[in-house]
């Protein structure tokens, strides 16, 4: 899998704190990058058909990449004061207790909204000094999922979030792409989510 575009959003952070971030988004960023289809290949390769391929499987190499690096995954936090959202697909500590996310896109457009402000609320609140939100390029959203959560629809929202004011932390949209195309891989196979095939 490859990176095509990293979009930071929020950034004021310095001393040891930037280190801290640089190096989780480091391992977030080598993470994707070990992700490849089919299973046992060194490259990424999508069947080019239009909405013929799942999401929720494409993740799976990052996640372990990320679990083998001391990243815990589906955390359930209570990050936002007065509410307590979903799972977060990874979450790493730094040595001072604050915590850094990480969430891969496989739901909508509207899922896609929902983390980004979920992690830029909890960044003022103080209950997260970081996250990142993994979104595929429009060339690679059209053979995904009808509707999944893409970046050329997330784009014209960046302003809103880059106007947030904060004292201290982080929030970045890291794009993806596949590496090629092939008919002769099989389709990526549709999981499951609730009533929705993802």
């Amino acid at each position: 899998m490859k990176i095509v575009d990293k979009q930071v959003l929020l950034d004021s952070t310095s001393g040891e704190l930037g280190t801290f971030i640089q190096t989780f988004v480091s391992e977030i960023e080598a993470a994707i990058k070990v992700v490849v289809w089919p299973s046992g290949s060194d490259i990424f390769t999508i069947y080019p058909e239009k909405k013929a391929n799942g999401v929720t499987p494409i993740k799976d190499g990052c996640m372990q990449y990320l679990e083998s690096v001391g990243w815990v995954l589906e955390r359930r936090l209570a990050i936002v004061n007065g509410m307590r959202p979903g799972s977060i697909d990874a979450v790493k500590e730094f040595d001072n207790g604050k915590r850094f996310a990480m969430e891969w896109e496989t739901d909508n457009i509207a899922s896609s909204h929902r983390a980004l402000n979920k992690m830029a609320l909890a960044i003022l609140q103080g209950q997260l000094m970081g996250g990142i939100l993994v979104l595929p390029l429009r060339a690679m959203y059209k053979y995904l999922t009808d509707r999944v959560g893409n970046y050329r629809e997330i784009k014209p929202y960046i302003p809103l979030w880059q106007s947030i004011p904060i004292e201290e932390g982080y929030l970045a949209i890291i794009v993806i792409e596949h590496d090629a195309e092939s008919m002769e891989v099989p389709p990526i196979v549709k999981g499951t989510d609730g009533r929705a095939l993802r």
